[in-house]
């Protein structure tokens, strides 16, 4: 195939030389072939993106001080250029990543442009707020853009994850860095081409694709005001310790090992497409899933058998395939990590009753591992407690709801998480006390208008809603000479 390679960054505006000849190679999940490259940025690169960053957002005239109004006009040419760009931006994720193309176009060819409207209409609707005060005179409390923001993304939904940092962080009149992982670069460049479209002014967007060490430089720049980062909660620590250091602004959102509760009064099948949707989408690559399933004991037997005969029936195969549900995992490494864990799975006890093989039949290129179900597993056992980022479903029974909602409380994270039943108000109790960012009842949805984020080691912060927006402003209040109207 035609391999799709940029020989620039694009920084300032426009597309730039980078410092050094180091390259990234994308090679498909699929065929194990090389599909494209783009140049590695350095240090000095970053140095570079930051400064043009920073001089946009300095600027007296520049994109912090437009009108919302003015700034929206700009976004939606942004916006109406992601659109166009939609089809091209999926197939590009999914040659990267292994994402099967029908979710790529719901989630990385849509969500941007959706998300990058919101929050515009958001700004525009008031960033200003007059208060009568106590003390007989009036105060103005004004929201101001926070400055330049380092964002750093994973490469499991990567465009949707860029745009719930780069759409806010935009209409609140910040400037940006983004440093996308090495894994999904394609796509980011793809992103900066409509920003050049759009005539976004130089610095607004800089896109300086790099690994850990230069992610880590960038974290620490004295130039950047604020870091948000989607990733490992190991690497969220390492952030937070630097950002703490230099007490700067971090929005944090990472693992987790969310619980999808199975009431007694549940039935499955009725909503088999919401549930795989729930615990098994992105070919198990996605950090807020239900991987660990908690059932009844009074119907255990029947519940998992359900959940094995859906991973059985599900098809595995080229993510290009309208028809796969489930494709190639990003890497071998990828692969090698959620086939030591079906090893540890083995070991503990638990007890297979689906796939477990490893490799799916006929697959003998590509980095595929055929959907997995382990039942019997002990609440406690390391594939019920850590994040596997696969097709592995730990199945763990329960005696009655106290004890269900204890299991569900009782790892280290707290994302996501779903409740089944057929009384959705049943459901919305339960809920209620599942310590988690957020919980769906009979499905999970990630709706733009409600705050998305964890607790625990799941991250801090939130993404999404207006909660989204104020993460990247600053509030600051003016007590007017003026009396209480």
């Amino acid at each position: 195939m035609t391999t799709i390679d940029y020989e620039k960054l694009y920084v300032d505006g426009s597309w730039t030389a980078p410092e050094s000849g180091q390259r990234i190679a994308v090679h498909s999940p699929t065929t194990e072939e090389l599909i494209g490259s783009v140049p590695e940025g350095t240090e000095r690169d970053i140095d570079n993106a930051v400064a043009a960053a920073r001089r946009a957002f300095d600027d007296p005239a520049g994109w912090a001080t437009w009108t919302p109004a003015r700034r929206g006009e700009a976004l939606e040419r942004f916006a109406a250029a992601l659109e166009a760009r939609g089809a091209e931006t999926a197939r590009r994720v999914t040659i990267q990543n292994g994402m099967p193309l029908w979710l790529a176009m719901n989630f990385e060819a849509g969500f941007p442009a959706m998300l990058v409207r919101y929050y515009s209409g958001l700004v525009q609707a008031g960033i200003e707020e007059r208060r009568q005060g106590m003390l007989g005179k009036q105060s103005l409390v004004i929201r101001e853009p926070i400055g330049v923001v380092a964002a750093i993304v994973p490469w499991n939904v990567p465009q949707a994850i860029t745009f719930l940092k780069l759409a806010p962080a935009l209409a609140a009149g910040c400037t940006v860095v983004l440093k996308p992982a090495p894994e999904t670069v394609l796509d980011a460049f793809m992103m900066a081409e409509a920003a050049n479209e759009a005539g976004l002014p130089p610095g607004v967007i800089n896109v300086v694709p790099a690994g850990r060490e230069v992610g880590a430089y960038l974290v620490q720049h004295p130039g950047v005001d604020k870091v948000s980062f989607t990733g490992s909660s190991a690497a969220g620590r390492s952030i937070a310790r630097t950002c703490g250091e230099l007490l700067r602004p971090v929005t944090l959102e990472l693992g987790g090992k969310s619980a999808a509760v199975v009431l007694d009064d549940a039935d499955l099948l009725q909503n088999a497409e919401s549930f795989f949707a729930s615990t098994l989408l992105n070919n198990g690559q996605i950090c807020w899933l239900g991987t660990r399933v908690l059932a009844p004991r009074s119907k255990y037997d029947s519940i998992v058998d359900t959940i094995a005969g859906l991973a059985s029936s599900l098809r595995v195969g080229d993510p290009l395939d309208e028809t796969t549900q489930i494709g190639p995992l990003v890497s071998q490494r990828q692969r090698d990590r959620v086939e030591s864990y079906i090893e540890k799975g083995k070991s503990d006890g638990g007890r297979l009753v689906a796939g477990g093989g490893g490799r799916p039949a006929g697959r003998d290129k590509g980095w595929f591992v055929e959907p997995t179900i382990f039942a019997d597993v002990d609440p406690n056992a390391t594939i019920a407690q850590e994040e596997i980022f696969g097709p592995v479903l730990a199945v763990i029974p329960y005696d009655d709801e106290d004890q269900a909602v204890a299991i569900a409380n009782g790892t280290d994270y707290g994302l996501g998480g779903s409740v089944w039943t057929a009384d959705p108000q049943r459901g919305a109790a339960f809920a209620r006390r599942v310590r988690t960012g957020t919980v769906g009842v009979n499905g999970y949805v990630n709706d733009p208008v409600s705050p998305f984020g964890g607790i625990k080691a799941s991250g801090m912060g939130r993404e999404l809603g207006p909660e989204g927006l104020v993460a990247f402003q600053t509030v600051k209040t003016v007590y007017l000479d003026e009396p209480n109207s």
